[in-house]
């Protein structure tokens, strides 16, 4: 158990199987701050990066593998418009809202419950967002479903339920780095993603609502694809965001296995499974060394994130998988990370 400021009590969840792997999991955000995994010659070693000290994940600003919600992304002016009426949010990224705005799920002490049965192991989440919380309309009950399976599944399940119509996007925002305790950047990982199609941004990083075609781009990930070439790229949309990728890529959603990473040196591969319909690749292109990590200090592409979500650009834009959560509905989805060596 951590101590923690305010008097909260933090407790650091340890989740093993049988095959070596381990993922750790804070209460405060439902971070996750180690997941451990063998390389091909069975050296098992931290796979996503993580703070130092504790006490660095209260801030947070980079969102090491929290939980994201109640809307993942950007919220153009802070603001949106539902049955004709306005709602208006926290501004956290000058006048737009980011991740949840200042009432941010990745900053909440969250109820944790332990579980385990003959093949698995976890850590089972819950927190109720009151109405009007953050300028959001109903009141949200939450629940994060955190599984180690002995077949080095790693699957996150979010299930929420609302008593008024609202916006609900969850994610996690974990930044993985397969070469295993930050040997090197995530320029040399190999991505394979089923996509042909991702949202233009702005140069405020907001979505046009305009789908681009990726054949012919650095953005096409349907073959192997080294996500050095977006960084080296002179594309646009590359440029926009810092040299890197930070945008949506929406699935084909008949393929079962969305996304394929995998670092050669240590022959690790994760394999993504998800039921989203799309989801942000963030190839950490706004890391530096202000960040303590426990392998040292942060670098620029230290990490990838893999954001399986719905898209808050449907708020405004038509066409894309919508956002909204209705009383009679429930919002349960999974997604899963499963590694390997070859």
């Amino acid at each position: 158990m951590i101590k923690v400021t305010d008097g909260q009590r933090w407790k650091l969840f340890h989740i093993e199987n049988n095959r070596k792997m381990t993922v750790e999991v804070l209460n405060f955000g439902g971070i996750i701050t180690q997941i451990r995994v063998p390389d091909r010659n069975g050296l098992v070693e931290n796979i996503v990066l993580g703070y130092k000290h504790y006490r660095d994940y209260i801030e947070n600003p980079a969102f090491f593998g929290a939980i994201i919600g109640r809307v993942a992304g950007r919220i153009r002016d802070a603001q949106f418009v539902l049955r004709g009426r306005t709602f208006h949010l926290g501004a956290n990224e000058g006048s737009h809202h980011l991740h949840g705005g200042n009432t941010h799920f990745h900053q909440v002490l969250w109820d944790a419950v332990p579980f385990q049965s003959d093949y698995s192991a976890g850590v089972i989440l819950s927190h109720t967002s009151p109405d009007g919380e953050g300028g959001y309309p109903g009141n949200v009950t939450v629940q994060v479903r955190y599984e180690l399976y002995d077949w080095n599944e790693f699957r996150i399940t979010y299930r929420a339920e609302t008593d008024e119509i609202t916006p609900l996007a969850l994610t996690n925002h974990t930044y993985f780095n397969l070469s295993g305790d930050v040997k090197d950047t995530i320029e040399k990982h190999e991505v394979q993603l089923k996509s042909g199609s991702f949202l233009e941004l702005d140069e405020v990083l907001l979505p046009t609502g305009k789908r681009l075609d990726v054949e012919q781009t650095p953005f096409d990930f349907r073959s192997w694809r080294r996500i050095r070439d977006g960084i080296q790229s002179a594309h646009p949309q590359n440029r926009i965001v810092g040299n890197g990728y930070d945008h949506y890529f929406l699935f084909e959603q008949q393929e079962k296995e969305k996304v394929k990473v995998k670092e050669k040196i240590s022959g690790r591969v994760m394999v993504v499974e998800s039921d989203e319909p799309g989801m942000v690749m963030y190839t950490g292109n706004n890391l530096d060394e202000s960040f303590l990590l426990r392998e040292g200090y942060a670098k620029k592409y230290g990490g990838l994130c893999i954001e399986t979500q719905r898209h808050p650009a449907s708020l405004l834009y038509e066409g894309l998988p919508s956002v909204i959560l209705k009383p009679e509905q429930t919002f349960e989805t999974s997604t899963s990370f499963t590694f390997y060596t070859e």
